[in-house]
């Protein structure tokens, strides 16, 4: 199937974790492409592209901190999933979606699903952004990549996105697919796994070249991939 729902997992445990390792994701779509749509090539593109090359070698996340505002991220989107199961439409949580439709496997841990159609996807505010947001009356630029991202692994018809901040109204808008938009989306992953293949390829013939000096070691101290978990995507 080159849709696949892993209904099993549960966001944020070490099997969630581990199922996404060296895949790119819905949330880092920004780090390869730019807001006018083209091929993003720049320092963060290519660090993150030795990050999942890295990954796919070692088959190792390497731990990231879980501050505050990470915290209470997972927080909020508790309370919006509640309230738009209350306000709106049943939601059923699902840990990881994968697409392997597009010659490589593209993942996206979606917020929510709501019936055969829909998608949300929540982000927690700090007062003055969800200001701006409610008063801008569409969804910030930032966070449309993901939100196309997620409708073209899935298939699916819609998403709503859920602006929330504690103590102000929650706000939803319904986003549907962007054909011009999913374009270069696939545009950019597929140059981005061809980039990933070569930095591996480029790795193995390093470390295996006549009187190549390098030498195994050992990773003396594993830390739980579980302490990775941040609010990623």
């Amino acid at each position: 199937m080159p849709i696949t729902y892993h209904h099993d997992l549960d966001q944020g445990t070490e099997a969630w974790l581990a199922a996404r390792l060296g895949i790119l994701t819905a949330s880092q779509v920004k780090l390869i492409l730019t807001p006018t749509l083209k091929v993003a090539n720049n320092d963060k593109t290519r660090a993150h592209v030795y990050d999942i090359a890295a990954q796919r070698i070692t088959q190792y996340l390497e731990p990231q901190f879980i501050g505050d505002d990470m915290l209470r991220g997972m927080e909020d989107e508790t309370y919006a999933r509640e309230k738009y199961a209350e306000k709106d439409a049943p939601v059923t949580e699902c840990g990881f979606i994968t697409s392997d439709k597009f010659g490589f496997t593209f993942g996206y841990s979606p917020d929510g699903l709501v019936g055969d159609d829909g998608l949300i996807e929540v982000k927690s505010r700090m007062q003055k952004h969800q200001l701006a947001t409610i008063a801008a009356g569409d969804v910030p630029a930032e966070y449309m990549m993901q939100l196309q991202t997620g409708l073209l692994i899935t298939e699916r018809k819609w998403i709503d996105f859920i602006s929330y901040c504690g103590g102000m109204p929650m706000w939803v808008c319904r986003v549907y697919p962007d054909a011009v938009i999913q374009s270069a989306i696939i545009d950019a992953a597929t140059e981005f796994e061809a980039s990933v293949q070569n930095v591996i390829a480029a790795y193995d013939a390093a470390i295996s070249a006549p009187g190549a000096r390098a030498y195994p070691t050992e990773r003396r101290a594993e830390t739980a991939l579980g302490a990775a978990f941040g609010g990623v995507e």
